[in-house]
């Protein structure tokens, strides 16, 4: 009877522990993260950033530029400003879907409005120099040019030498003061500064300065047009690039529109086309 009682107990007991490790496996399944909604999860390791240049889109700037500084910006006989600034920044513009506000003010004025934030960018064949860097973001380089050193027609002007100790004239603030700077002690030059590339070149076939510094493409476009009596003597032997300005650490998707508009018309030939309109006709 004891053996049939112990037997009993001992099957309950094994019944029991087989019992409970069951329902421990059970409760351990349960446990298991269910993976069926997983793929729920975003995932965004697909998606790439619009690029910088593509914020540009569908915005307005308003852009200073100069008033006489052919063939990058005049106006023509019909009375609109055109030039080789005009068009490619045009040009781009239309590519990279932005708009262009002129604001015509000339040079000088120019880089005060954009200083005093009034201007949004500056196009106006405006070197790219490490002082210059200190204020402002400039594009790419889309022209680059040295400086020429014109007197009038007649003048018997051959060389710089013979300019010794006569009165030049540059326009403030351009690579062409700053050469003649560069010159003045050497050469006991007087200098006079403008503001404008027309008075300027009034100066010289008035004789009120003997010479004028001015980017060299610019004084030959506008004596090939015959619209000043001047001729070249010297040419500078460095050369400076242009760019397209904005204020130091604003408006950064606009340079970025510019520089792969630029791209791409260099790419395709229409920059050429650009150029080739004014210098191939000179």
């Amino acid at each position: 009877m004891k053996k049939v009682i112990a037997l009993t107990l001992a099957l309950v007991f094994c019944l029991a522990l087989f019992a409970g490790c069951g329902q421990k496996a059970e409760n351990e399944v349960t446990d298991v993260p269910d993976t069926e909604n997983v793929t729920d999860i975003p995932n965004n390791g697909d998606e790439t950033e619009p690029a910088l240049y593509e914020q540009a889109e569908g915005k307005t700037y308003t852009v200073g530029t100069d008033t006489t500084f052919a063939p990058f910006e005049f106006e023509d006989d019909n009375g609109n400003h055109t030039g080789i600034d005009i068009q490619l920044l045009e040009g781009i513009a239309e590519e990279m879907g932005f708009e262009v506000e002129w604001s015509i003010l000339g040079f000088t004025a120019s880089v005060t409005a954009l200083e005093a934030g009034q201007v949004d960018a500056m196009i106006a064949g405006m070197s790219i120099t490490d002082e210059r860097e200190q204020k402002y973001d400039f594009s790419d380089s889309y022209y680059s040019t040295t400086t020429g050193v014109a007197v009038k027609a007649d003048a018997d002007f051959d060389s710089l030498e013979d300019l010794r100790g006569q009165t030049v004239v540059a326009k403030t603030g351009t690579e062409g003061a700053k050469y003649a700077e560069s010159i003045m002690d050497e050469y006991e030059l007087e200098l006079i500064y403008v503001d404008e590339s027309a008075i300027m070149y009034t100066y010289v076939e008035s004789s009120q300065a003997m010479a004028c510094f001015e980017d060299y493409p610019v004084i030959q476009y506008e004596i090939a047009r015959g619209n000043v009596g001047c001729k070249v003597i010297h040419q500078s032997e460095a050369s400076t690039p242009y760019g397209f300005a904005v204020l130091r650490d604003n408006n950064p998707e606009l340079i970025a529109a510019f520089n792969e508009g630029l791209k791409r018309f260099k790419e395709d030939g229409r920059y050429d086309e650009i150029l080739n309109t004014y210098f191939e006709e000179n």
